[in-house]
């Protein structure tokens, strides 16, 4: 039974300004959809605390429930793809962008975009991952389907702290690569060296004005852009690829053709929100089997309910950051 109401995460982005915080909806008032989950976890992305603060235009239309990411059980269903019980995750798709998110009891979703949880995971490993972990797993996938293989070399993951970054090193060492943690955070080195990281080095190991440099990586991905994404093609073997996903520093990007047109470096980008039902479907084949981290609880830093997503959203737009946050609904 769907209580008359249940608390969520609303935000209001308007002219009028910007507000935040959990109001009690009752069903009717969710964007609509086939399926009706009860909401088990979700997650904390970069994405959620730009538009949990209003510092980044994300939602498209408001008021909206916050959350681009979530996992639980269906309790009503108007597909025949799913039944009641069934337990389900959804990230990206539109959550917290053109309709309503995951910080809430309840979620009402598009059936074409539910994905039935894998018989790898469970749904607090999902959300572990989230759009965090799809998006790494979506770059790799990316770089194998253009020839990526451990043979070339090592891997570099820049931003390595964030949850991004640390799912990446996690992932690309399950899948068999040698991975380099870049970070400016060196009293996180030994974390990262549990997650996988063969290297921890400093942001000075991708600092150079050069249009191309020594040839150290195979390739790698990249969440931060700026001078970082350009250093990173930079030091990039010939044919290596570059996955970029983030822009935790800036979104310019001042290079030169040189690495693509003398290496045939690829730069490939990585837009999670959008990606297609066959590489979703595959993404998480792949992350609940073969690409499935041995020590997924290792990156949790965080666990919070609703009431503790605001100071969440503070600390990681400061840049306080560490692995993952999960939200318990």
């Amino acid at each position: 039974m769907i209580p008359a109401s249940f608390p969520a995460f609303r935000i209001h982005s308007e002219a009028a300004g910007h507000r935040a915080g959990i109001e009690a909806l009752s069903l009717d008032a969710l964007s609509p959809g086939e399926i009706v989950i009860r909401a088990a976890y979700s997650s904390v992305n970069y994405k959620d605390a730009l538009a949990g603060t209003g510092e980044g235009k994300i939602l498209r239309r408001s008021p909206l429930v916050g959350g681009i990411d979530v996992a639980g059980h269906v309790v009503q269903s108007r597909d025949p793809a799913f039944r009641e019980g069934d337990a389900v995750l959804c990230t990206g798709c539109g959550l917290s962008e053109t309709r309503d998110g995951g910080y809430a009891a309840y979620a009402r979703l598009e059936a074409q975009w539910a994905i039935p949880l894998p018989a790898g995971l469970s749904l607090r490993e999902s959300m572990i991952l989230g759009t965090a972990g799809f998006t790494a797993g979506l770059a790799l996938l990316r770089m194998q389907d253009n020839r990526q293989s451990p043979g070339l070399g090592p891997l570099a993951v820049t931003g390595a702290t964030g949850g991004v970054g640390s799912l990446a090193i996690a992932i690309f060492a399950k899948a068999g690569y040698t991975v380099h943690a870049i970070s400016g955070k060196a009293d996180q080195a030994d974390w990262l060296r549990s997650l996988g990281a063969a290297e921890v080095l400093g942001r000075e190991a991708l600092s150079t004005a050069r249009p191309m440099d020594t040839a150290r990586f195979s390739g790698g991905l990249d969440n931060v852009g700026g001078p970082m994404l350009h250093a990173l093609l930079a030091h990039t073997v010939p044919y290596g690829n570059v996955a970029t996903a983030g822009l935790a520093a800036t979104h310019d990007l001042a290079t030169t053709v040189m690495p693509f047109i003398i290496r045939g470096v690829s730069l490939l980008g990585v837009a999670s929100a959008g990606t297609a039902r066959d590489l979703r479907d595959e993404v998480w084949r792949r992350l609940s089997a073969d690409w499935k981290p041995a020590g997924l609880e290792a990156i949790v830093t965080r666990e919070v309910d609703l009431e503790g997503l605001s100071a969440v959203f503070a600390g990681m737009l400061a840049g306080h950051s560490r692995g993952r946050t999960l939200v318990r609904l």
